[in-house]
C-alpha cells in the first residue's frame, strides 16, 4: 500500500460540527510529545525526549516533576494506573493504587449516620485529613518498576527536573492560589505544610515562589538510593516514626511489602474504534466500554444539529426522566488528581493517570520529609460488613480511565483526566466527540460535559441552550455547572509520523511537542574554499 498523506489521515480525524471556540492551542510534531496538567510537568517530559528516552522515560520524569509543580493533586506517597503501549502494539497498565495498612480495620472510624449524603463521613474527619486517612503509597513503586521494565533511562536520570523544580522553586498559578485557599483552614492545623502553601499565614498569591528543600532532600535520597529508600529504607522508616507518633496505622512493614501489579487492560469496540482501558481496581475501563456500548445504537454523528434533536425527542420512547432509588451511590473519590500522556517518536505511549485523592490528599507534611500524604482511607466505606469496607492489605478502587484507542488496526488517540468519579463519563464524552462527531483533539478535550449520578443533570456552561431545554423537557432537573469533572489531555495520530497534544482549560494543562530533527546525513559546515 502507498503512503497515507496527512491529508488522508485527516478525512476522519478533525472533521467536527463543533461550534464553540477552543481555549488552548495544541502542539505538533514528529518526534513525539507530553501533555500534562501543568507546564513545567510537561517540560519535564519533553526534556527526557530530547535527551533520547522514550515515553515510559518521559512519563515518569513528568510524574515526579508534578509532584512538585502540582503539590496538591499528586505525591509520591499516593497510588494512580500507568497505561502503557509499548512501541511493539502490546499494552500493558501497572496498578499502582494504594492499598490500606496491614493494621487497618473495618471498625477504625467512627461512621456519622449512613445516609446516602454522608455515609463515608466519620467522626472528626479522621479519614479524610490527618495521619489515620493515610494509606500505603504505591506511586513510586509504580513509576521504579514502569521505568526498569519499559523505560531505557535511570530513575536517577528522570528525577532531576523535580529536584530541580523542588530546590530553585517555581510561580504560583492561579489554580494552585485558589487551591491553598479552598484548604486553609486544615493547612493551617499542619505548621510543616503551612510554611510552604500558606505564607505568613495566608493563601499563597499569583506569582509567588514556591521552594520546597526538605521535598528536594527526599527526592535526592531517592536518587542516590532508589525506590527502596522509601520502601524498606530511611525515607520509609521515618514516615512510619512519623505515623507511629502522630496516631497513624501505617508501618514500615506496609511500605516494605508493597508490590505493584501488571495487569492487562480490558477492551471493547465503539463503533469502528477499539477501546483499550485500564481493569479492575480500575471500574473506568470497564465503565467506558459499557457506556459506548450503550450509545452505539444511536447516531450521535448529527447529535447537536437542532432540527435533528427535536425530531429525536418525538421519536425516541423515553418517556420521563428515571427515577433512581436513595439506595444507590458510587464512591467519593477525589476531584484533585493529576493526569499526563505522552507519546515518543517511535509510537511508544503512556496515559497515566496519579493522585494523593483529595485537594492536597491529608492535608500535613510527614515529618521533615516534605512529603504531602494521601488520604485514600476516604474511599473506604467506614460502615463494617460492607464490599468497600476497610480491610488489611485491601486495594482501594478508583474511577481512573487512562484509555487509548484503534481505528484500522493503527492507533488513534489516548487521553485521560482527573474529576474523581466523573473521570469515566467524561473520558467516555471525549471518545464520543473524536469517533462519532469526528471532534479534533483539541475541541473533544475542551467540549462541554454533562454529569448526572441519577439526581439533578448538571450541563457544563457552552452547553447549546436547544440542548437544555430539550433536556429539561424530558423530564430532567438541569443545573448548570462551571464545569464537570477536572482537566483533561491526549495526543493523537496525525498521520504520516505526526503526533498532537492537547490539553483543556479545566487545569494548568499544556502540551509540548518536538519537531525538527538531527541534520541530514553528510551535512556539516564547511568553510568556503
Amino acid at each position: 500500500m502507498g503512503a497515507k498523506s496527512v491529508g488522508d489521515a485527516s478525512s476522519w480525524r478533525g472533521r467536527s460540527p463543533a461550534t464553540f471556540q477552543c481555549e488552548k492551542q495544541p502542539a505538533t510534531g514528529s518526534a513525539g510529545g507530553v501533555t500534562a496538567n501543568h507546564h513545567l510537568g510537561a517540560a519535564a517530559g519533553a526534556e527526557m525526549l530530547a535527551a533520547g528516552g522514550n515515553a515510559v522515560d518521559a512519563a515518569v520524569a513528568t510524574l515526579l516533576a508534578l509532584t512538585v509543580v502540582a503539590p496538591k493533586m499528586v505525591g509520591i506517597i499516593g497510588g494512580g494506573m500507568m497505561h502503557i503501549r509499548q512501541v511493539n502494539g502490546d499494552h500493558v497498565v501497572i496498578d499502582g493504587q494504594s492499598q490500606a495498612p496491614q493494621a487497618a480495620t473495618a471498625d477504625m472510624f467512627e461512621p456519622l449516620s449512613d445516609d446516602i449524603a454522608t455515609r463515608l463521613e466519620t467522626k472528626g474527619r479522621k479519614n479524610a485529613v490527618g495521619p489515620l486517612a493515610t494509606a500505603t503509597s504505591g506511586n513510586l513503586a509504580a513509576w521504579a518498576h514502569a521505568l526498569a521494565h519499559y523505560g531505557t533511562f535511570s530513575l536517577a536520570d528522570v528525577i532531576e527536573p523535580a529536584i530541580r523544580f523542588a530546590e530553585r522553586g517555581f510561580a504560583a498559578s492561579d489554580y494552585l492560589c485558589e487551591c491553598t485557599q479552598e484548604s486553609a483552614v486544615d493547612l493551617a492545623n499542619d505548621p510543616a505544610i503551612a510554611a510552604s502553601y500558606l505564607p505568613d499565614g495566608e493563601p499563597l498569591k499569583v506569582g509567588a515562589r514556591v521552594r520546597q528543600p526538605a521535598y528536594a532532600e527526599s527526592l535526592r535520597a531517592i536518587r542516590d538510593e532508589g525506590p527502596s529508600v522509601l520502601y524498606g529504607g530511611a525515607l520509609g522508616h521515618a514516615v512510619a516514626e512519623y505515623m507511629a507518633h502522630e496516631g497513624g496505622v501505617l508501618g514500615i512493614a506496609d511500605l516494605r511489602d508493597y508490590t505493584p501489579i501488571e495487569r492487562a487492560p480490558v477492551r471493547g469496540s465503539y463503533l469502528d474504534t477499539e477501546i483499550i482501558g485500564p481493569p479492575p481496581p480500575s471500574s473506568g475501563g470497564i465503565h467506558v466500554i459499557q457506556m459506548l456500548n450503550i450509545l452505539e445504537g444511536y447516531d450521535l454523528s448529527k447529535m447537536g444539529d437542532k432540527a435533528y434533536a427535536a425530531a429525536r425527542r418525538n421519536e425516541i420512547d423515553l418517556g420521563h426522566a428515571q427515577s433512581w432509588s436513595s439506595g444507590v451511590s458510587a464512591g467519593r473519590e477525589g476531584d484533585h488528581t493529576t493526569h499526563m500522556t505522552v507519546v515518543d517518536k517511535d509510537g511508544g505511549i503512556v496515559a497515566a493517570t496519579h493522585t494523593i485523592n483529595s485537594l492536597f490528599g491529608a492535608r500535613y507534611l510527614i515529618g521533615d520529609t516534605g512529603m504531602i500524604a494521601n488520604n485514600y482511607m476516604f474511599l473506604f466505606d467506614p460502615h463494617p460488613g460492607r464490599a468497600l469496607s476497610i480491610a488489611s492489605g485491601k486495594r482501594v478502587p478508583t474511577s481512573m480511565s487512562p484509555v487509548m484507542g484503534y481505528r484500522a488496526g493503527e492507533i488513534d488517540f489516548a487521553l485521560g483526566l482527573v474529576g474523581g468519579v466523573r473521570i469515566f463519563p467524561s473520558a467516555m464524552q471525549g471518545i464520543v466527540n473524536l469517533v462519532a462527531h469526528r471532534m479534533s483533539l483539541p475541541e473533544a478535550v475542551e467540549a462541554p460535559r454533562v454529569w448526572t449520578q441519577g439526581g439533578v443533570l448538571e450541563l457544563e456552561i457552552g452547553t447549546p441552550d436547544a440542548t437544555a431545554a430539550a433536556l429539561a423537557a424530558r423530564g430532567h432537573n438541569i443545573v448548570a455547572s462551571q464545569h464537570l469533572g477536572g482537566g483533561m489531555n491526549g495526543v493523537r495520530n496525525l498521520g504520516e509520523g505526526l503526533w498532537q497534544g492537547a490539553a483543556c482549560w479545566r487545569a494548568d494543562g499544556t502540551a509540548i511537542a518536538l519537531g525538527g530533527g538531527t541534520a541530514r546525513t553528510g551535512v556539516r559546515f564547511r568553510p568556503e574554499s
